[in-house]
């Protein structure tokens, strides 16, 4: 997001306001369906540093789409042009063809910005470049641009082509799903959101409601997780022993906490690690035992991104050490 981006995004009253996605097609078994689920057909663009294309990387990785659907991933960097692939430079400074210490070439298109895949796909395109998309390379059109609709996608509409142990991760259960709405209305509001809103506030009076509403609901999912955690036949997610997508959109604000939001978006009452251990608890469980969250997460990248690309927060570019680590051991 560049300075231009936050400014236009802040109302006169000095409020964050986030715009909707623009592309919001799905893919379907059904019979005629435009977008069908086929094996190689389809391609996500992500950010690491984005907690909306984390989402899309941990569900990914969770229902074994990893070699269905690979991935390109662009720099740390935003400017004010948007997103950008790595350059010639950066290639050749690579240490092997899987090191991701910038991002990625363009596996696809072979474009240098975000922005084109947008353009390539909707010529008169005139919303915001965002992450993730998820591209159709034989249609050549974006299917998704929206975080919690491709999660959905990809937990349903590849099961036909998965094998059992994957087709069989559910992570909307049907007996859930009342619950887990519930659940990401406030959190995606208050808490996924609400740190936006604390940071990219243009006045005081904005910023002290927005910071206060982010602790009022971290205390909120403190209580609600100390009540689960008490319960010794269900004490892992946020909805007992089942494992669903409100875990993996919690997961990556909570993962930014600490090292981003809590000092560049002075969101500075209280950390994760010293003062809610509840959270805690459920943070490390999910970075360090369920494969998918630990793999999908780069510190690096979620740093230097936030803290080098919004100049208008930080002007100077540099990113603090700490804190240290990025995230405890479980066992600490």
């Amino acid at each position: 997001m560049s300075k231009i981006d936050t400014l236009k995004w802040a109302s006169k009253t000095g409020e964050f306001k986030r715009q909707a996605s623009s592309f919001r097609d799905t893919i379907s078994t059904a019979p005629g369906a435009r977008f069908a689920p086929e094996a190689g057909r389809y391609h996500l663009y992500v950010s690491l540093a984005c907690p909306w294309a984390h989402r899309t990387l941990i569900a990914r990785a969770l229902k074994g789409l990893t070699q269905i659907i690979p991935i390109s991933v662009v720099h740390w960097h935003l400017d004010q042009q948007g997103w950008r692939f790595i350059n010639e430079e950066e290639l050749k400074a690579r240490k092997s063809s899987s090191d991701q210490e910038f991002g990625t070439i363009d596996h696809v298109n072979g474009f240098q910005r975000l922005r084109e895949i947008y353009f390539k796909a909707e010529p008169e395109y005139s919303g915001r470049f965002t992450v993730p998309v998820l591209w159709d390379k034989k249609l050549n059109t974006i299917v998704n641009n929206e975080s919690s609709e491709i999660l959905r996608i990809f937990n349903t509409e590849f099961n036909s082509i998965l094998p059992s142990e994957y087709a069989e991760v559910d992570i909307y259960p049907e007996s859930l799903q009342s619950e887990i709405d519930e659940l990401n209305t406030w959190v995606y509001d208050n808490i996924n959101n609400g740190v936006y809103k604390a940071g990219f506030a243009t006045k005081q009076e904005v910023y002290d409601k927005e910071v206060l509403n982010v602790f009022k609901h971290l205390d909120k999912l403190e209580e609600h997780l100390k009540k689960q955690q008490s319960n010794k036949k269900s004490p892992e997610f946020l909805l007992g022993n089942q494992l669903t997508e409100a875990d993996i959109r919690l997961f990556t604000t909570i993962v930014r906490f600490d090292p981003v939001y809590h000092q560049h978006f002075k969101c500075n009452i209280r950390m994760i690690r010293h003062d809610y251990p509840h959270i805690h608890n459920w943070l490390r469980l999910l970075y360090w035992k369920i494969p998918g969250f630990k793999e999908t997460t780069d510190f690096e990248h979620i740093k230097y991104h936030y803290t080098k690309s919004h100049i208008q927060i930080n002007p100077l570019s540099i990113t603090p050490v700490g804190p240290l680590p990025d995230i405890f051991p479980l066992d600490d």
